[in-house]
């Protein structure tokens, strides 16, 4: 359940915009890089303080803030003084529960988006909270921990590759979208592949442990949804909103990014609809197989109730039965017992019933 809601707990009866980190400390000092860039010179920087960053705030060329680690509350809120936002906007950064959504304050946009990663050989889908804020001139990216999808934008900032470094914030921050909403393909592909192991043990032979994986891919769909569905709201508000921070020609981008949200849900509910057939299709088969094993016992008791009918009549202790005394009585009687299983077996396989 930790994947799914966080210990709000904490902020009760704390005023609005009480700055409390909600969720898990991930590094044990923040970290804060800037780049700077413009289409004719390029900067880049690891800070010790947060006032460092201040000085990028009225220069023309278009600057990065990226800050790793969400603890020190007081980064967060002396960036939030300096560049004037909102205080429900820094409480909200601090609240990684948060669902994803976009709010316009007019001199900059806010987004909050989820970033997702498995972990190794296929194990859990993990989220972190990805909190983007651009304006005229600058982006500013908060992160739980280092390591992103951002590193393709870093080089070609880098390296003047595309046109990155000849564009506005809001160019920016549509490549920062949409390399979030990239890799949800790749995390997808890798459920994919273990939806179609899964299918495989499931039609040869499905155990406990395979309930156990269905049930576990079930709650993977359900924390994917809730952290994939508000995506559409966000970038139909990019792609739709009348804000004069995101241009006419940025817009565009953001269609592109709003198809690939749409391919991603749908994915999302065919895996959703495959997984509930697979759990329908495991409670099948474990009644087949029931129903296989039921037949076999039915078959051995059919073949020895008449034996044991036999056996217990002459059983009987009484001493005037017939053929009691008859020399041949007892071979007779296992020629009799065998005639009749053998001929139970043969009715049994002309039925096919084994």
């Amino acid at each position: 359940m930790k994947r799914f809601v966080k210990k709000l707990s904490v902020k009760a009866g704390m005023p609005p915009g009480a700055l409390v980190h909600i969720g898990e400390k991930k590094l044990e000092e923040a970290k804060i890089s800037v780049i700077d860039f413009d289409e004719a010179s390029f900067q880049e920087l690891q800070v010790a303080t947060v006032e460092e960053c201040f000085p990028f705030k009225d220069k023309p060329s278009i600057t990065w803030i990226n800050i790793d680690g969400l603890h020190d509350t007081g980064i967060i809120a002396r960036i939030g003084n300096h560049f004037g936002f909102h205080p429900l906007l820094v409480e909200d950064i601090l609240n990684t529960g948060g669902r994803p959504k976009i709010e316009d304050f007019g001199e900059y946009v806010f987004v909050v988006l989820k970033m997702l990663y498995q972990e190794e050989d296929g194990g859990e889908i993990l989220s972190e909270q990805i909190s983007l804020i651009f304006g005229g001139n600058y982006v500013i990216s908060f992160q739980e921990s280092e390591g992103d999808v951002f590193n393709p934008i870093r080089n070609r900032i880098r390296n003047g590759k595309g046109k990155v470094r000849k564009e506005t914030a809001d160019y920016l921050a549509y490549l920062m979208i949409d390399a979030i909403v990239d890799n949800y393909f790749s995390v997808l592909e890798n459920v994919g592949d273990y939806i179609d192991d899964t299918e495989e043990v499931l039609l040869a032979k499905p155990d406990a442990e395979t309930l156990q994986t269905i049930h576990s891919l079930k709650n993977d769909m359900l924390f994917l949804r809730k952290s994939i569905w508000p995506l559409r709201e966000i970038i139909n508000f990019l792609e739709r909103g009348e804000s004069p921070l995101i241009r006419e020609t940025t817009r565009i981008y953001f269609r592109d990014i709003y198809d690939h949200t749409i391919q991603v849900m749908d994915t999302l509910d065919t895996f959703r609809d495959i997984i509930s057939g697979m759990l329908d299709t495991y409670l099948s088969s474990m009644s087949n197989r029931m129903n296989e094993v039921m037949k076999v016992l039915t078959i051995f008791a059919s073949i020895f109730i008449p034996l044991t009918f036999m056996a217990g009549v002459y059983g009987m202790n009484f001493e005037y039965m017939p053929e009691l005394k008859w020399h041949w009585a007892y071979p007779a009687l296992w020629v009799l017992m065998l005639t009749v299983a053998l001929s139970l077996v043969r009715a049994f396989k002309r039925k096919k019933w084994f």
